[in-house]
């Protein structure tokens, strides 16, 4: 298994629907806050443990469109991170500048996970979809209550640790699902 070669492949996956959807609605998630993203991020992963628990899913939608919008959301997030607050309805940017900063933090990403993958020794590959995905929602209950707290952290990794965890966590499930 070539877990960077897998990695790529997602990131690549995830990339293509990112940049389709910015040709479509153009750069629109400008407007959102930090905290809807992380909302949004949520809504994804409990939609995704609703169908874990349940077995059912009425909108005929697969796990994976899920995990990948997890992805873009946090990716998104990270970008929302580094560029001024929107003003006015001066929303848009340049769809090369958006693909760039796409780039930049999924590269960011898979270096994160290439280490701690190092590290760990690969133990996600032996970790059930369920835990993986717990671990994504702690690490968005860990957003919203550092967001609560007006980004203030005592003993803890900021705001964008946690999306760049949530992204390598849901590159891993998008990978245990293709295998």
């Amino acid at each position: 298994m070539n877990t960077s070669k897998q990695y790529d492949q997602v990131i690549d996956k995830c990339r293509e629907l990112y940049s389709a959807k910015l040709k479509d609605y153009g750069s629109s998630w400008r407007i959102l806050r930090l905290a809807s993203l992380t909302d949004q991020i949520f809504i994804k992963a409990k939609r995704i443990r609703q169908f874990q628990e349940s077995g059912i899913m009425k909108v005929k939608e697969d796990i994976s469109s899920e995990y990948i919008g997890i992805v873009n959301y946090s990716i998104i997030a990270l970008i929302q991170l580094e560029l001024p607050l929107v003003e006015d309805n001066n929303y848009n940017i340049d769809s090369a500048l958006a693909l760039e900063l796409y780039d930049k933090h999924s590269s960011a990403a898979k270096q994160l996970m290439e280490a701690k993958n190092h590290d760990y020794d690969e133990s996600w590959r032996l970790m059930r979809q369920s835990s993986i995905l717990d671990l994504i929602l702690t690490k968005i209950l860990r957003l919203k209550q550092i967001e609560d707290n007006k980004g203030k952290v005592v003993a803890s990794e900021g705001v964008d640790a946690n999306y760049y965890d949530i992204i390598n966590y849901a590159v891993f499930a998008l990978i245990r699902l293709s295998e």
